[in-house]
């Protein structure tokens, strides 16, 4: 499903805005990181999420009522594309959402900063945040030989990152150490889950979306 390849489509400004959103849910996700791993004032950062996150939740509302619009003008020949960006604007949403769960987090008075296991943290993080820029340059280019080795390195990173959550949940150390850790990165591999699946929008057909392998494998992970 090609949804940025015509571009004097009457879906232009519609593909523009969503990749606009992608770009707030990366800043969002950038900001909740740096206060949970850097144990920086959540209060600092708190009216800028809350901003973005309103943005996003706003634009996916709007850009919903115009693609009812360009239905009840178009007819149906622009159904496939039109129930495509639901999706992929849907999970931009959760990714907004979830970079809310990582801040409120940081709010709860979670600090990950100074711990003998910051770096690993810090080099995941900058990881995913590069990801965002990734998946919107993908739904541009509709390059399918990136997107695939995209979702391989998504899916290698997924599963790592559940691997990381059995790991807490199976520690000696104590609970206030692990569940911190371990709610984070489920978080982190909710994210990657929902930008691998905005990437299968740029290459799949519409039945496909979340799917790989046709339609075998379910990379979803709300």
């Amino acid at each position: 499903m090609s949804f940025f390849r015509k571009s004097e489509s009457p879906l232009e400004q519609i593909s523009n805005q969503t990749i606009s959103m992608l770009g707030d849910a990366r800043h969002s996700f950038d900001l909740a990181s740096t206060v949970i791993l850097s144990g920086a004032d959540s209060k600092a950062v708190g009216a800028d999420i809350d901003a973005t996150d309103r943005r996003i939740n706003e634009a996916e509302q709007k850009l919903r009522s115009e693609l009812v619009v360009h239905v009840s003008v178009r007819g149906g020949g622009d159904i496939g594309l039109v129930l495509g960006y639901t999706l992929l604007l849907k999970k931009i949403e959760r990714i907004g959402d979830q970079a809310r769960n990582i801040f409120d987090l940081a709010a709860d008075g979670v600090s990950l900063a100074g711990s003998d296991d910051i770096d690993e943290f810090v080099a995941r993080r900058q990881e995913i945040s590069l990801m965002y820029v990734e998946a919107a340059d993908l739904l541009q280019s509709q390059d399918e030989a990136a997107a695939k080795e995209f979702l391989a390195r998504s899916l290698a990173l997924n599963d790592a990152c559940g691997a990381k959550v059995l790991e807490y949940m199976h520690t000696d150390q104590p609970g206030s150490w692990a569940v911190p850790r371990a709610i984070l990165y489920r978080y982190w591999k909710r994210i990657v889950a929902n930008l691998a699946g905005i990437v299968t929008a740029a290459i799949e057909p519409l039945q496909n979306i979340d799917y790989l392998d046709d339609g075998k494998t379910d990379i979803t992970d709300d």
